[in-house]
């Protein structure tokens, strides 16, 4: 199949032409390479390398599982959820905690950018030492969840097909995530107003 037509599919589409026509896999594996890099940078210590190999045997089971993709759901959703099965696993081969994952200055940035006023931003912007130290303090779950929401963009309903939780604890655990950060915050004596 041409590339220009591969580009203008759906996932979904892809995935059906895939069942029948590895080439079109490609398609897939080009569309989602670099986004699940960064995904799975956000959420583990890894190194580049480690995510690659990470990222190689997502494709291989994502490949192997295409027969039993559930077309109700999005392709994307299904893929984050192997995504992060297929990391945790690798976290735990390695017996390391996963606390000890560091989010990035513009990550911890955006985040906030979601519930700030402009006023505060330039507030934001002198204190990202301190912002980015308790972010990469709060433990594995709330982080997890506050990436895929801010930083990957998800919905609630993704979240919750990829974490496999409901949505109530999703969204708990978001807030729960915004409160530890403000209340630190808080207690350094730098105060955002949230809107």
């Amino acid at each position: 199949m041409e590339k220009s037509i591969e580009g203008k599919l759906t996932d979904n589409q892809l995935v059906e032409l895939s069942k029948t026509d590895s080439d079109v896999f490609g398609e897939l594996v080009s569309r989602y390479q670099n986004r699940l890099f960064h995904y799975i940078k956000r959420i583990s210590y890894f190194g580049n390398e480690d995510i690659e190999d990470i990222i190689q045997e997502i494709f291989i089971k994502v490949y192997k599982n295409l027969n039993g993709f559930d077309c109700d759901l999005a392709f994307s959703t299904w893929i984050y959820q192997i995504s992060r099965n297929t990391t945790i696993d690798a976290i735990r081969k390695k017996q390391v905690r996963p606390q000890s994952v560091q989010l990035e200055e513009d990550d911890s940035l955006k985040i906030f950018r979601s519930n700030v006023d402009i006023k505060n931003e330039l507030e934001i912007k002198e204190h990202v030492d301190e912002i980015l130290a308790i972010m990469n303090e709060l433990p594995y779950k709330y982080k997890e969840i506050m990436v895929l929401r801010f930083l990957e963009e998800k919905t609630y309903e993704e979240i919750m097909d990829i974490v496999e939780k409901p949505k109530g604890t999703v969204a708990a655990l978001i807030a729960r995530g915004r409160k530890m950060i403000l209340e630190k915050l808080e207690a350094k004596h730098f105060l955002i107003n949230p809107k």
